[in-house]
């Protein structure tokens, strides 16, 4: 009789969930969430489905397409122009990391109060809401002999016979068209990390003042762990973004005097030479490039940030080790059937009790 009072006492800790499902609710959850899925997979999944089906043809757009197998994926690591133009990425894997440098920096002193801050940050924000295209076509005069870069430096007292030509110069031209690309894509580093650290509790930073900690050490150590997030996923998209860099060369320079990126090269090979095969081989083969680099980009971050903790990480682990126990007491008291009535709980209690 006392364990069946006990099974009962523990069938009661478990509420029985009376209320009446709503399934007008459910459809609309369904149907909002099928339209975006439906839109997902029919202009983006099967599209790439059917790029990764190319690739092992030998096709153009018009004709019929021939069986090649894995020799668009052979020739893609054997052509010395796809090797080059991806080495080109490395001048803006470099840019992308002196562009989340200087936004970093911005953006903590930004982040403060500061005269004219608000101007500031307007000013830096405003290249990335100009086109791509716009922006290539302002470089391009801007680059071009003669023009504004040149007059600016002649202002300056240098020689204009001994300037260089910026896009035309293969020792400097791509760091040219880098310098481009920062100037576009600071100012969305910028806000990204100023929108991070002004979530930052300020009674961090009082406290830490009154243990004597100048800026740099409140940087390292309230700062910097505090947006641990937003730095891996700022230096994932503009490690990502350089791999894939295609607006500027190509308005800027159209591909030529060896500033032809991947992308560029290939939209040349799909539209020009019409080797369809070729190109969907080389974006899969980015694609993959693509996800290594951000693989190997988290586990760096991870490595780096190991020790580095503002309290939320350690919150949410005790929070999950809570809810384990709780679920493990639960199931060890909740009775075999949840929702069934408490009559046949009983007769389940009074059923082991006899056995």
């Amino acid at each position: 009789m006392t364990t069946t009072t006990m099974d009962a006492t523990a069938y009661a800790a478990v509420p029985e969930n009376k209320t009446p499902r709503d399934w007008r609710k459910a459809l609309i959850i369904v149907a909002f969430a099928a339209i975006p899925l439906t839109l997902l997979i029919v202009f983006t999944y099967l599209p790439f489905g059917s790029m990764v089906s190319y690739s092992f043809y030998k096709m153009k757009y018009i004709g019929t397409p021939r069986w090649v197998g894995l020799d668009n994926y052979v020739q893609v690591f054997t052509r010395p122009d796809t090797l080059s133009s991806l080495k080109l990425s490395l001048y803006y894997a470099v840019g992308a990391l002196i562009q989340v440098a200087l936004a970093l920096y911005l953006a903590t002193i930004l982040s403060f109060k500061v005269k004219a801050g608000n101007f500031f940050k307007g000013a830096f924000f405003f290249p990335y809401l100009i086109n791509g295209i716009a922006v290539g076509f302002i470089f391009k005069f801007f680059y071009t002999r003669g023009y504004v870069l040149d007059t600016v430096l002649q202002w300056c007292g240098f020689d204009l016979n001994n300037l260089p030509y910026w896009l035309m110069d293969q020792s400097i031209n791509n760091w040219s068209l880098v310098g481009a690309s920062i100037w576009r894509y600071l100012g969305q580093t910028v806000i990204l990390f100023i929108g991070a650290m002004m979530s930052i509790d300020g009674s961090l930073y009082e406290a830490a003042e009154l243990d004597g900690a100048n800026k740099f050490q409140q940087f390292r150590h309230i700062i910097l762990p505090s947006i641990k997030t937003i730095l891996v996923l700022n230096v994932i998209l503009a490690i990502t973004g350089s791999l894939s860099a295609f607006e500027g060369p190509y308005v800027i320079t159209s591909g030529a005097n060896g500033t032809a990126t991947y992308f560029v090269l290939m939209d040349r090979l799909a539209h020009v030479n019409q080797k369809v095969g070729l190109a969907s081989a080389m974006a899969v083969v980015l694609l993959i490039i693509i996800l290594v680099c951000a693989m190997l980009q988290q586990l760096f971050f991870n490595y780096l940030f190991r020790d580095a903790d503002d309290g939320v990480q350690n919150a949410r682990k005790k929070a999950r080790k809570a809810s384990r126990a709780r679920q493990r007491v639960a199931a060890g008291k909740a009775p075999l059937f949840r929702n069934s009535s408490p009559a046949v709980a009983t007769a389940s209690a009074a059923t082991k009790e006899v056995a």
